[in-house]
């Protein structure tokens, strides 16, 4: 279990595996943002600057917190969150891609007796299936952690 005092600034973890599927993204983007280019892979492949069909970006911030929760967060004692500081969608994300998250924290400040707050960068890497690797999303995560109780 990993608690406030478990973290250092400086630290990185890596990790995650997250293969994207065109029925998702049809799927998520017809229920939250049904742009044409998320739900028409003929026309977005005839008429988008993307070549095809993409992810919506907040599919893959949703993806992003699959694989932050899996392999992060669900071994710690983490709160929730306060909120998200510099969100961005650097490239977009294609069916066929594979997912990996970065996590680096930034800052811990300790703001009660038995909470903490970290802040952490997490960098989401998609693998196209052409091998290549490009970074496609980040964001600071304001996350509230349990503090280890004094002796």
């Amino acid at each position: 279990m990993r608690f406030f005092e478990d973290l250092s600034v400086g630290d990185i973890y890596d990790f995650g595996d997250y293969e994207v599927h065109r029925d998702e993204i049809l799927e998520f983007a017809e229920q939250y943002d049904p742009q044409w280019f998320h739900t028409d892979p003929e026309r977005a492949e005839a008429e988008s600057m993307y070549g095809g069909v993409i992810a919506s970006g907040w599919h893959t911030t949703a993806m992003t917190m699959r694989l932050l929760v899996d392999g992060f967060l669900s071994d710690s004692a983490a709160l929730g969150a306060k909120g998200v500081d510099e969100l961005r969608w650097w490239k977009p994300v294609y069916p066929g891609d594979t997912l990996t998250i970065e996590n680096e924290v930034l800052e811990l400040t300790p703001e009660t007796d038995d909470r903490g707050l970290a802040e952490i960068r997490t960098t989401t890497y998609a693998e196209r299936e052409s091998g290549e690797v490009e970074k496609v999303c980040s964001f600071v995560g304001l996350v509230m952690f349990v503090r280890r109780e004094s002796e």
